[in-house]
């Protein structure tokens, strides 16, 4: 059982989180946060804490941002966009047990006094931005730091809020860089 109640868009993204954990789980209903459901969350959040697990879209985006305003001590945990896809629909109920467990494993909490850590140089420097496959690899990046899929500037703010330490950033890139080598050997 999950301390933390978690907070979701829709009816079906409690059906899969309960198919993957056993949780409590308030629905916002989408952006059309009722007085009732803030009330609820609220409420969760000074007993029991929340972990707001909004869709890895841009409403996903919208409602977590407005949520971590208004609860700044929320949990967060995001599934990868690849993971939360199906039949081209994204969303937490596509995702499978097994990436709702791995994106509340890696639970972050929100910083609001950011670390300086990362810059747009570390970035490119990683092939994060500017290269050809950088949402490639910021997506892969993301998933590994349980950060989610991001546009360039996002995922900056995201590496500063959400307290990445440089050696879980440079464990990470190291490990993409093998796993890069041994999938590059695998083809020759």
């Amino acid at each position: 059982m999950i301390k933390e109640v978690l907070v979701v868009e829709g009816k079906m993204d409690v059906v899969a989180i309960d198919k993957a954990v056993e949780a409590d789980c308030i629905i916002t209903e989408g952006f059309n946060l009722k007085p009732q459901a803030l009330k609820n969350i609220e409420q969760a959040y000074k007993k029991r804490g929340i972990i707001i697990m909004t869709d890895p879209d841009s409403a996903g985006e919208r409602i977590r941002k407005y949520l971590s305003r208004r609860f700044p001590e929320a949990k967060h945990a995001f599934v990868p966009v690849e993971e939360a896809t199906a039949n081209d629909d994204i969303g937490i109920e596509q995702a499978k047990p097994e990436s709702i467990r791995k994106a509340l494993a890696k639970v972050r909490t929100l910083d609001w006094e950011p670390k300086k850590t990362f810059t747009g140089a570390d970035l490119i420097l990683h092939g994060l931005s500017g290269a050809v496959d950088a949402a490639a690899r910021r997506a892969r990046l993301g998933e590994k730091l349980g950060l989610g899929f991001a546009n360039a500037k996002t995922f900056l703010t995201r590496l500063n809020h959400y307290g990445v330490t440089r050696e879980e950033f440079d464990r990470a890139i190291e490990e993409m860089e093998r796993e890069d080598r041994e999938q590059e050997e695998s083809h020759e």
